[in-house]
């Protein structure tokens, strides 16, 4: 894990086309805005892990299906 110190309005690249910049701090909470390609999908972490969790059971009860 790579991990840096940002102030307000600094940037972070990540490749060539992803930039991630400080937006606003607040107390303890760090707003910041991702410029990607529309074809990469971002997610916050806990979304993404209830669409896995989904997924993952979409998958077991169609693969079910042929027991019945």
């Amino acid at each position: 894990m790579l991990i840096l110190t940002r102030r307000l309005n600094e940037k972070i690249k990540i490749g060539e086309d992803i930039t991630v910049t400080v937006i606003e701090l607040r107390g303890d909470q760090v707003k910041i805005g991702i410029e990607a390609p529309k074809h990469v999908k971002v997610f916050r972490q806990e979304v993404y892990n209830a669409i896995q969790s989904e997924n993952r059971a979409a998958a077991d009860s169609s693969g079910n299906m042929g027991l019945l």
